[in-house]
C-alpha cells in the first residue's frame, strides 16, 4: 500500500490575511503554536524571502533536533513555505530531503481561510518510510501524525491571533 505523502488542514481565523501571513511568516515565533517546532533562527541576516535559509528549532518528547529550511514562497498575506532540506543535531546536519510546509491564506467571511500543508518529500520506499515512521511517533504513519500537529497548530494560532485582536 502507498503512504499518503501530503495532509493539510483549514481554519478561519477572524484576523485579515496580512496579520496571520506576518505571524506565521515569523519563523521565531512559530514554537508558540507548533506542538513540535520551537521556533528558527535565520543562518544570515535580512528577512523572510525566497531563499532565505533558516534552522529550526524542534522537539518530540525527550528528542531534540535541528532542520535546515529554505523558504520557497512568501507572498504577503497569501502564501509562506518553505522546504526542509537537512535535519540532525544542533552542528552536524545531514543534508536529506525531508518534507515541505505550506501555508495559505485566503480572505473568508468572518476573517481569513489558514491552510496548513504537509508534504513528505523522502525519496524512501513505502516500506522503509512506514517502517521508520512507526518508531518515530509512537506507532503510526507521519501522514497522520502530521494532520494532528496541523490540526494543534492551528487551533493555536486561532487563539493567539484572536486573542491579540481582543487586547
Amino acid at each position: 500500500m502507498e503512504r499518503v505523502r501530503a495532509v493539510s488542514d483549514s481554519v478561519v481565523i477572524g484576523r485579515p490575511p496580512q496579520v496571520l501571513y506576518a505571524m506565521v511568516s515569523d519563523i521565531t515565533r512559530m514554537g508558540e503554536w507548533s506542538p513540535e517546532n520551537r521556533g528558527g533562527v535565520l543562518a544570515r541576516g535580512g528577512g523572510v524571502s525566497v531563499g532565505a535559509v533558516f534552522d529550526g528549532a524542534n522537539r518530540r518528547g525527550r528528542v531534540r533536533w535541528t532542520t535546515r529550511c529554505t523558504v520557497t514562497a512568501a507572498y504577503p498575506g497569501r502564501e509562506f513555505a518553505f522546504r526542509v532540506h537537512a535535519i540532525g543535531g544542533t552542528r552536524h546536519l545531514l543534508p536529506a530531503r525531508i518534507a515541505t510546509w505550506r501555508y495559505t491564506f485566503a480572505e473568508h467571511e468572518g476573517g481569513t481561510l489558514v491552510t496548513e500543508s504537509w508534504t513528505d518529500d523522502r525519496p524512501w520506499a513505502d516500506g522503509v518510510a512506514r517502517a521508520f515512521d512507526y518508531v518515530a511517533t509512537g506507532g503510526t504513519t507521519f501522514a497522520a501524525f502530521q494532520r494532528g500537529n496541523i490540526r494543534r497548530t492551528l487551533r493555536n494560532l486561532k487563539a493567539a491571533a484572536e486573542a491579540d485582536a481582543a487586547r
